[in-house]
């Protein structure tokens, strides 16, 4: 790697340390009933909520009560947008008068961002009016986000609480979690962005005619609006130039700062935050990198806070961050030495692989955002990783394979490792003959029961996916790359749905009954499929004794059980995805050895 490359790492992880600490101890204090302040300036506005809705913020939950509250939560939401999607014709604030949304559309986007994975098989900035990016996407931003943190909340106070029957009160959660946390710094945020060139505006479109005609190939579609393609498989293009850009308006900054700051992913341009509406300066990309970190590493240590020993919290974000570091190493190093092949036909690939990527950012960063994107499962984007060299690709891959539990989304993220922390002391319990114990609970059988069920739902939905899509007609049609990374790109989608990433290999063509309808099965299980056994294992845990610990018991705060839960997650993610990757992404990377 550069000098460059490695100081931005290091600045990155000083500025994401610092900044965690104190919000991990206000997110406790929020959830606990302890920020005085922030309780005083909302509390009216909490209390009217509550009455409009029915519900009293002393009366707590069970379990199975508290995850049917988050699953009716999220079914409306996912109804709500789908609908405004369905009748956004006939809706105001469309200056563009865009069609409705077709139903297949529509049924995985709703799903999409009710599951914060944001997965878009269209470009927004031709598809959807500005009152459905409001009040459908961002709304809905907030939302699945708020979700995911309250989850692992949850799970916390499985930890924290002995002999309890219950974890909380979801609507409590939810409403809190979002007034006091989310919503003012995402208004902060948004003004920051808006401060750097970001647009914020309910204008038309503009039309600007260019310095210079643009000359670019058009694809040729069937009547499917599918790519045609020769007898060899390439894509059949013909020759079109234009002298005028349009310029998409809108409210942009709104939407970005709730879009990174909760792991969502799902841009308001089809570019991203490669776009410079979106991500329009080296500061705001910096910003942009920080923020999706930002809560899944304040998580861990508000874990800390609420179990009472907050060494707990910093063990997990220090294996979180050794994991981080290698794979946005292995990503930045693979990007900047370039492709043999076309060194071999001398060109000078000293500069490294630039294709795909912005060069305002250039390659480390570029390589840094793609490893946060996709440890985390936000989804966001400032390169193409379609572009990136083979095990550039694998990096983005194999993040979302590990289960997104290297700080991961926000609460996704923390309670993903801790199903983990349960593996792995329960794993260095059969070895040397104990009953395991986490936090002074006991680790049994339906607690081996509920993890293993959140551990391989996801891979069994991304391996199941993947083979339904490569047999089908409808899966290999959208296949633009044939061979190798034609696998990789159906294997990367299956991937990225199922864990609520919503990144992409761009030269698939998703956006069709079959993949739409594939991808919001594997997209709405892999987020609840999880979620219904994190909280199942949260009431069983509240429901223990707290055991004392003995000199028996397995310390899980020092380097012996983070090198333990690093194992455990490599070994799950090897175990589960190494045969798939073998097809894809390794063999393309030997296919570029000159030797080749």
């Amino acid at each position: 790697m550069t000098n460059h490359a490695w100081l931005l790492l290091g600045l990155y992880l000083v500025i994401l340390l610092l900044a965690a600490k104190p919000l991990g101890g206000y997110i406790a204090d929020v959830m606990e009933g302890r920020a005085t302040l922030a309780l005083r300036l909302g509390g009216g506005i909490e209390s009217v909520l509550y009455r409009l809705c029915g519900t009293r913020r002393e009366e707590e939950m069970g379990w199975l009560q508290y995850a049917l509250a988050i699953l009716l939560f999220n079914v409306l939401g996912a109804l709500a947008v789908y609908a405004l999607q369905r009748l956004q014709l006939w809706l105001p604030l469309n200056p563009q008068n865009f069609a409705n949304v077709s139903p297949d559309s529509s049924f995985n986007t709703g799903i999409s961002f009710a599951t914060n994975t944001n997965w878009q098989g269209y470009s927004g900035e031709s598809t959807m009016s500005y009152l459905t990016q409001m009040l459908g996407l961002t709304v809905q931003n907030f939302f699945s986000a708020a979700t995911g943190i309250v989850v692992v909340i949850a799970l916390i106070r499985g930890f924290a609480r002995h002999t309890a029957k219950t974890v909380g009160n979801a609507w409590v959660d939810l409403t809190r979690i979002t007034l006091y946390v989310l919503l003012p710094i995402s208004l902060i945020y948004a003004v920051f962005l808006v401060s750097q060139g970001a647009i914020q505006n309910f204008d038309a479109y503009k039309d600007v005619t260019t310095l210079e005609v643009t000359k670019y190939d058009n694809p040729k579609l069937d009547a499917a609006g599918q790519p045609l393609k020769d007898e060899k498989g390439n894509p059949v293009t013909e020759p079109a130039t234009t002298p005028t850009q349009t310029l998409a308006m809108g409210p942009v900054a709104s939407q970005e700062a709730i879009k990174m700051l909760g792991t969502n992913g799902g841009g308001f341009f089809n570019a991203n935050s490669a776009h410079p509406y979106e991500n329009p300066t080296p500061l705001t990309n910096f910003i942009q990198m920080l923020s999706i970190f930002l809560i899944p590493a304040a998580l861990c240590l508000t874990f800390g806070r609420m179990v009472g020993d907050s060494r707990q919290g910093w063990a997990v974000l220090i294996a979180m961050t050794l994991m981080f570091v290698v794979m946005a190493f292995v990503a930045m190093h693979y990007e900047s030495q370039g492709n043999p092949l076309l060194g071999k036909l001398g060109v000078d690939m000293s500069g490294g692989n630039m294709e795909g990527k912005e060069a305002r950012f250039g390659i480390d960063d570029s390589g840094l955002f793609a490893t946060i994107t996709t440890l985390a499962s936000c989804g966001a984007v400032n390169a193409m990783h379609d572009s990136f060299m083979p095990m550039g690709g694998f990096v983005p891959l194999w993040n979302m394979m590990l289960g997104e539990v290297v700080f991961g989304g926000v609460g996704s993220g923390l309670y993903g490792m801790l199903v983990f922390a349960v593996m792995a002391v329960f794993i260095a319990g059969l070895m040397i003959g104990r009953t395991p114990e986490y936090l002074g609970k006991k680790i049994e059988a339906f607690e081996i029961k509920m993890v293993s069920i959140a551990i391989l739902v996801t891979p069994l939905l991304v391996l199941a996916g993947t083979a339904i899509a490569v047999m089908a007609a409808d899966g290999i049609a959208g296949i633009a790359n044939p061979g190798a990374h034609g696998f990789s790109e159906i294997l990367y989608a299956f991937t990225s749905a199922a864990n609520n990433n919503g990144s992409a290999f761009a030269g698939l063509s998703v956006n069709t009954p079959f993949y739409n309808g594939l991808l919001a099965v594997a997209m709405w299980f892999g987020r609840f499929g999880v979620i219904v056994p994190v909280l199942a294992l949260a009431g069983g845990l509240a429901a223990k004794k707290r055991i004392t610990p003995s000199a028996g018991t397995m310390p899980t705060h020092g380097p012996l059980f983070v090198v333990l839960l690093i194992g455990t997650v490599v070994l799950v993610g090897a175990l589960n995805y190494v045969p798939a990757l073998a097809l894809g992404p390794v063999v393309e990377h030997l296919m570029l050895s000159p030797a080749n």
